[in-house]
């Protein structure tokens, strides 16, 4: 009891139901170890017990992060504060108008007070108005960038906050400016406390309606000129030409996060090095500005000649992406980039991008430097370089200087190309742009990791419980945030991950958005069955998504397929994270189980008919896919009984389709019934419609298959035909199967006269 009382005041949980009548034990191994990772020690009954005391005994007038929505009521750490306790609240820094530079905002400075009682009322007479609960001091009034008492929300603007009015928070409450500020509070007892607090706006800024866009693995796209996979300048290419030719409002792209470097090299984006950078490996080396002046051009020109013989064997010799080798020509060219001195304008631009970035960088391309030296896996460094504020590792930062300026430059060059893949999706006339990826969490041994240690819960890894599909659970090897220092701290890791995320994005996707509300955590050396829920502060970590999304103008899109606990969609859905909806799993579970017809989907997410982990459309319809896995030994039924069944579904949805007309070609046309799937799509209410790009040209290969590892080319896949022959951007393009299945996506044009016809 007591270990299981101790667990509940930490966020661990010691049972969970993978089904509704359904409820497993935790082993009280399982707590301990996740206890013990989150700093509290329950080894034995008695430490149980010291520890239970002290965190019982334990008494907060402020939790450590504290949230208020603006229009919304107080939450009950601020609204329950004794009358007469004086509110003073600090805002971070603002670059907002009335703000002389260089000085902080003033603070606002209130009081708490109780609301005044509600006079009785006879029988059969009106009630009084409600008296307010204070006079607001002649100060009182809101701070630049909050929304004004009784402010009205501006017709179809869903981003703008909820009007403050009545009961929204109490009279004496000055609302402060959205941003994370700190917030003192000492109540007449004389009992202080101080918290961060983030004030965020009620919802997410909104993708326009009916948008439709490309989903698409960057890697895989390559071009004439790539240098043996896709890379910003494919990426830019691509959104300029959907904008403007079929009329897409945005571009999907897989996590583009700095991979942990390596031979082979992790292949997977979803388990990179580090999230708060991108990786150089994605640079379109000759749209460098300095790239024009190298003077070695034979170098150069022998890495051209390698990197298009890299592409020729991907594209005509079956060859699979090799990102070891792509990096590896870029590298040295990139070397020889350096050594072009930069000019005044874009020196100057460099050094604002190190300002700006910090810290955060240094620690990033010292990471890159040391494991150049010392290896990818910093646990293996020597002991004087395992932290890095030690006095060992700033020796090794002076010494390493040149490489730790080369790794900051490659990131401002990233960032650059990255900013001008979003500028050409502006230009191309998109209403989106490109649609960022969030992995679920970072290497064991990657730049964040080391840089970030007292955020992390070490030997612990991020997986998923077992259900109906995996009966062993998953362990994904990420380690996971600590929730006790995310709080602590003020939420500062995550936010800054937030802002290098949406600096250049139209939208952004979270993998796993579940993963806000609690994570399942597997202790190192046990399998997935015995891991656990920790729950995270899921309306911090929400405010922090808003209030960064909000200043980027840019929406989110949350990946929530598979087990979502009860309750976590409309929480999403109220601050306007839009959910991920595809085609084959939406039924009627509740009921017949039936397929869903267009209408009954819901309306705030993006709707697809497929993912990367995911058959492409043509396999789900031919039945490759289940053939696929048979090959691999991966079906737990027999080959018949699996095609069997996959053919059943499939018809299921067919069936639909004809009755709805969208299938006018009949039967038996496997392109036919990829463009009804998506005139399907295209029926619903979803604000965003997703094309995977694969689908376009009849692509039947999955980029991922989850549960293989080398028996199966996950993420080294060129996007192929129907025939498996590898695809290039500019074919894609100019395919007349893509064209022809665009076009049901496109909206109806209005007939209009010409102008010199038209009546007055």
């Amino acid at each position: 009891m007591g270990l299981s009382r101790l667990a509940a005041l930490h966020g661990v949980a010691t049972s969970y139901s993978p089904s509704p009548d359904v409820t497993v034990s935790v082993p009280d191994d399982t707590v301990i170890a996740v206890l013990a990772a989150l700093g509290v020690d329950a080894g034995t009954p008695a430490d149980v017990r010291k520890c239970l005391a002290a965190a019982e005994s334990r008494s907060r007038l402020l939790p450590p992060t504290v949230v208020v929505w603006a229009g919304e009521p107080l939450p009950p750490a601020l609204a329950g504060l004794p009358p007469g306790s004086t509110v003073t609240v600090e805002p971070e820094p603002s670059d907002l108008p009335g703000h002389p530079a260089g000085r902080p905002p003033a603070p606002l400075s209130m009081r708490a007070r109780a609301a005044a009682p509600a006079e009785p009322v006879a029988s059969g007479e009106p009630a009084p108005e409600a008296a307010p609960e204070a006079v607001p001091a002649p100060e009182a009034a809101p701070a630049p960038g909050a929304a004004p008492v009784g402010a009205m929300t501006p017709p179809g603007d869903e981003t703008a906050a909820a009007p403050a009015t009545g009961g929204s928070a109490p009279a004496w409450w000055i609302p402060p400016p959205h941003g994370v500020h700190r917030i003192h509070v000492r109540t007449p007892d004389n009992r202080r406390a101080t918290a961060t607090l983030v004030a965020a706006p009620p919802r997410l800024p909104q993708p326009p309606e009916g948008t439709h866009g490309f989903l698409v693995q960057l890697y895989s796209l390559l071009s004439a000129r790539s240098w043996g996979m896709g890379d910003l300048g494919d990426l830019a290419d691509l959104a300029a030409w959907a904008g403007r030719s079929v009329g897409s409002g945005f571009v999907q792209v897989n996590p583009l996060h700095a991979a942990v470097p390596g031979k082979p090299t992790d292949p997977s984006p979803y388990r990179p090095s580090s999230r708060r950078f991108p990786d150089p490996v994605h640079l379109h080396v000759e749209s460098i500005p300095e790239y024009g002046h190298v003077r070695d051009r034979a170098a150069l020109d022998d890495l051209r000649q390698d990197a298009a013989a890299l592409s020729e064997a991907v594209l005509n010799k079956g060859a699979l992406i090799d990102r070891d080798a792509v990096w590896e020509l870029k590298r040295q060219a990139l070397e020889l980039v350096a050594q072009v001195p930069l000019t005044p304008g874009r020196r100057a631009d460099y050094c604002d991008f190190l300002a700006e970035q910090g810290q955060a960088l240094e620690d990033h391309a010292l990471w890159c430097a040391l494991a150049e030296v010392h290896g990818p896996d910093w646990h293996t460094w020597p002991e004087a370089l395992r932290a890095p504020r030690s006095p060992g590792t700033a020796r090794a930062r002076s010494e390493l200087l040149d490489r730790v300026d080369f790794h900051c430059r490659l990131a401002w060059l990233t960032a650059g190309q990255l900013a001008a893949a979003q500028r050409a999706a502006e230009d191309a006339g998109m209403g989106v742009g490109i649609v960022h990826d969030l992995a679920v969490g970072v290497h064991p041994a990657g730049a964040d990791t080391w840089s970030q240690q007292e955020a992390f819960a070490h030997g612990m890894s991020v997986g998923a419980p077992p259900d109906a599909f995996n009966a062993r659970g998953q362990d994904w090897g990420l380690p996971p945030w600590r929730p006790d220092v995310l709080a602590a701290t003020g939420y500062a890791a995550y936010r800054g991950l937030l802002r290098g995320l949406l600096a250049h994005a139209g939208a952004l996707r979270i993998d796993h958005v579940m993963g806000l509300f609690r994570l399942w955590w597997v202790p190192e050396g046990r399998p997935p069955t015995d891991g656990t829920y920790v729950a995270y502060d899921a309306e911090a970590m929400l405010a922090v998504l808003v209030l960064e999304a909000h200043r980027a103008g840019t929406s989110v899109v949350g990946e929530d397929l598979g087990t979502v606990a009860p309750g976590v969609r409309e929480a999403l859905a109220r601050r306007g994270v839009l959910g991920t909806s595809v085609l084959w799993f939406e039924r009627d579970w509740e009921g017949d189980g039936r397929p869903l017809a267009p209408e009954e989907w819901r309306r705030d997410c993006l709707a697809t008919a497929t993912t990367h982990d995911l058959p492409s459309t043509a396999a789900r319809l031919t039945g490759d896919h289940v053939t696929l896995r048979h090959r691999l030994g991966l079906l737990t039924r027999s080959l018949e009984e699996e095609l069997t069944a996959d053919l059943a579904d499939t018809a299921e949805w067919l069936a639909l389709l004809a009755r709805l007309r969208m299938l006018p070609e009949g039967d038996g046309d496997e392109e036919a019934a990829v463009r009804a799937v998506h005139r399907f799509l295209r029926r619903t209410p979803a604000r965003m419609t997703g094309v995977w790009l694969p689908d376009t040209v009849g692509d039947r290969r999955p980029q991922n298959l989850p549960g293989t590892w080398d028996q199966y080319p996950n993420w080294r896949l060129p996007i192929a035909d129907p025939e498996g022959h590898p695809v290039t951007l500019e074919e894609i393009t100019a395919s007349p199967r893509l064209h022809g299945l665009m076009e049901v996506l496109r909206p109806r044009k209005p007939h209009t006269a010409p102008p010199g016809e038209r009546r007055p």
